[in-house]
This record gives structure tokens, sequence and C-alpha cells, in this order.
């Protein structure tokens, strides 16, 4: 008997799993997929957003907000990298301008400090690189990048280092809901507590009528497509760069990763909820619209394309709100953007509920507030001095062997991610700990060594190695 289940290991799920492991409850956070960061959060812009968005009077501004000041200071307490590089949303004629004024004056309302419109001038003193038929744009200097999946998952170490328990390749297909428990069901995995909470994102909607059928919100699955450039074009801009927005959505971006190349994208299409393929059109699409924010870029840069699939309530807000019928499941649908910036805060939101809703939450003495139980991860070989470099290869010879060569990353690195608190089972999860088939190649060069290091360190056949789980098998069998 679990005192929560968390349904759903994106960052809202995460993040929550993380608030919560610091009182006295059994947690256990249940996933559809092989790994957290397995939808939305691990396919999206990688901004943290300031907050002048969002309708003022709304949770999600609100929450955005909150979270946009918390993230900066977690982020360093969980050792993932952030930026606060800023963001500018460039006006091109007096309509655009218009909208630029709107913004700023939401913004305000919704508490988003320092805003700012800036002319011409000092947005090409800022970005050089800018089209000169820009006329304007509003400076929002709080903005900044994160690495959504590293956060996710540092999240999610945390939470197991202070006990919390994930379930993978577990998608729900049954909740029954009764005074004083809830029973989570699926496939074969049947797992009890006093409450529940449904973060299950893209699929939230369909996950709350489980419990209520006549859940009144809906979730519209939106497809944004986006292009990663190379690290030789990370001098493309400093700030993200932000069309003006649209009903569909914040427009197309140009931005720089904290990891130093430059995404493009996304454009918004319903489609249907796990559908992440890219297609010729939409990334046309993309491509037009990062030229018109910058007309030089070097789209021939161009390393690999994703897609994620953002999960839009109808009622443009955020619903955080125990079901209707049941007083015990806790219901967070339709967290889309800005819901990476929001997720410190959307989790702090949850936890409020859930104790007027009777969760207990005394405090534990021996919480740690770190990813590991040494309060640090050991820093890829590639960030250290060349004298630390030389010391960590003579503590262990793992650490000079290169196996992804665009990346420098070490063998040592990659067993290090197999051996840390959520192991890395597949090649994704070893790409998502270790950047490890993210450059230039995509894997063309390390893909075989580093499947050969999981089937060692796990003792599992080669050709039972995965990609990223389920039947995404490499190899098939021996030819002789």
């Amino acid at each position: 008997m679990y005192d929560i289940i968390i349904i759903g290991a994106g960052v809202t799920g995460c993040m929550l799993a993380h608030k919560l492991s610091q009182y006295r409850l059994k947690i256990a956070v249940v996933e559809a997929g092989c790994d957290v960061a397995s939808g939305a959060s691990r396919a999206n812009s990688a901004i943290v957003h300031a907050g002048f968005d969002a309708a003022v009077g709304t949770l999600k501004a609100k929450l955005n907000v909150k979270g946009c000041a918390e993230l900066p200071e977690l982020a360093r307490q969980l050792d993932v990298p952030y930026k606060n590089n800023t963001s500018l949303v460039v006006a091109f004629d007096s309509e655009d301008e218009e909208t630029l004024r709107k913004l700023l004056e939401r913004g305000r309302s919704n508490g988003v400090p320092k805003l700012e419109i800036i002319g011409k001038e000092k947005l090409r003193e800022l970005e050089p690189n800018i089209s000169p038929e820009a006329t304007a744009a509003l400076l929002a200097p709080t903005a900044g990048i994160i690495c959504p999946y590293d956060l996710t998952i540092a999240c999610a170490e945390n939470a197991v280092v202070n006990g919390a328990e994930f379930f993978f390749d577990s998608r729900v297909d049954g909740i029954e809901c009764n005074d004083g428990s809830v029973t989570v069901r699926a496939g074969e995995l049947e797992l009890k507590a006093r409450f529940a909470v449904n973060c299950a994102g893209v699929h939230s909607a369909e996950l709350a009528r489980m419990v209520d059928p006549d859940y009144p919100v809906d979730v519209i699955p939106r497809r944004g497509e986006y292009m990663i450039l190379d690290k030789s074009e990370g001098r493309t801009c400093k700030a993200t760069l932000f069309a003006c927005p649209s009903r569909e959505g914040k427009g197309i971006l140009v931005s720089p990763t904290v990891d130093g190349n430059i995404i493009v994208g996304p454009n918004a299409h319903r489609v249907a909820p796990d559908d992440t393929s890219t297609t010729a059109p939409g990334l046309d699409e993309i491509s037009k619209g990062a030229r018109k924010l910058v007309p030089g870029i070097n789209l021939r840069a161009v390393i690999t394309s994703f897609a994620g699939v953002r999960p839009t309530p109808t009622t443009d807000d955020f619903e955080i709100a125990p079901s209707a019928k049941a007083p015990n499941f806790l219901n967070l649908v339709g967290v889309e953007s800005p819901g990476l910036a929001s997720s410190p805060a959307v989790a702090g939101y949850a936890i409020e509920m859930l104790a007027g809703m009777g969760l207990g939450l005394e405090k534990r003495d021996d919480y740690n507030p770190f990813r590991t139980h040494d309060g640090h991860l050991k820093k890829p070989l590639r960030e250290l001095s060349d004298a630390e470099k030389l010391e960590r290869c003579r503590e262990n010879p793992a650490y000079g062997k290169i196996i992804c060569r665009c990346e420098t990353v070490t063998e040592g690195d990659i067993l290090d991610a197999i051996r840390r608190p959520i192991p890395a089972r597949t090649i994704d999860m070893v790409k998502l700990r270790t950047r490890a088939g993210m450059g230039r190649c995509q894997g063309g060069f390390c893909s075989p060594r580093v499947a050969e290091l999981i089937s060692s360190e796990l003792g599992i056949p080669l050709d039972e190695v995965t990609k990223r789980g389920g039947s995404s098998v490499l190899l098939f069998g021996e030819t002789k």
C-alpha cells in the first residue's frame, strides 16, 4: 500500500515525485515508456519562459512566473545545466508592435520583472544576425534555457535516492477509486495507494475519464517539429528569438541550447496523441520561420530533426483539481507549454491541493535534496581541465577510452550512466544521460559500442539491447 501513486514520469510527474520525497511518504511512479521523459518532456523547445504569454489571472500565468523564478536554484541543486540567456519576441511591422505592447502589459500584470520593448538599434546590438526587417522586440531578461530531459532525469533520480519507486513499461489501463484507496492497473501490474495523481500529459484527459466518464476538459494533441543545428553554428544567436505569437502557439523560434547547439521550431499541428513523426512540409515551415528571424541561418548545418506532441487543453489553462468522482484522485490535465518552466510551481501547487485532500505531510530528517547520495554527479570528462582529466584517467582507465567522438563521451561516462539510480538500459537512455549519439554523426560511430557496454554491464545478449525499449532492437541474431 503506497501513500501516493503518480501516473506519468514526464517533467511534471518527476518534479512532483522529487518534491514529495522530502516527506515521510511511500511513493510510486508509473510510466508507460521505458524511461522518464518519454513524451513531451523529451521533445520540446527547452525554454524557461518568463511568463508574459499566458492570459492574466490564469493558473498557467501564475505558475509560469513562479516556476521561472524557482528553476535556477533548483537546477543548481540538482546539477542540471541552466542559462539565463533572456528572450526576445521580434516584431516586423506595426501590427506586431501592437502585439508586443499587449504582451508587455500582460507580462507586467502577471508579475514578470524587468520586461521592456526595445527598438531596432538596441535589438541589432544584442543580436547582430537578426533580420534587417525587424522593427522592435520585447525583451524578457528572466527567461532562460535548460535541458528538459536532464531536469526530468535529475528529479527522478533524486526521488529514487529518497525512496521513491518507479515502474516503467507500464501503460495504465484501469483505475478504481474506493473510499480511502486507489487501485492502478497497468497490464499485470497492480498498485494500491491512498492517493493518486494523474500526470499523463497528452493522455491526461483519457485517464481523468477512467475515474470520471463525464470529465469535461479535453486535450488536443499538437505536434511541434524541430531541427537541431551543429555546434559550429552556436554563434547564430545568444537570446531565444521568438516570432510574434498566434492562437496556435508561441511561433517559430531560434534559440541556443545549454549544450551549445541551435534549435529551430516548432510549428503546431493537430495529430494523433503519439504521432511524433517529422514531415517535409513541416520542416519547410519551420525553416521559413527561422529564416524570417535570422535570414543568414545555416540550415545546411542541421544534424537531426524530431517532433514532440504537447497536450493543449480545451480551456487554454492548466487544469489542476481533484476528480469530481473521487476525492483522493488529483488531475493535472493539459500541462502544456510553459509546463517546463512551470514545473516546480505546478508540483508545489499540487502538493498544496493534496494536503487539502488529506495527504499528511511530515518532513523527513534524512531527506537528501541533491541528485545523488554524495551530493553531486561526476562531471563528464569533456568538462574537466587537462589536469583533472589526467587524474580521472589515472583513477579509472575507462575514462581514457572515447566511445562517442562527436561529444567526447568516454566508456567511464557510459558505465556511470548504466549504474545510476535509474539505470540506463537502452541506447537512448545512455544518450539522454551522456550525450553519446547527439553529435554530428548521430550515433553512427558510437551506437554499436554503447550497445556492447549495455550488454556486458547488464548481462544480457547483444540482440536484446534496444534503442528505446519495446521492439526497437538493433540486432536480430548472427548471420553465421
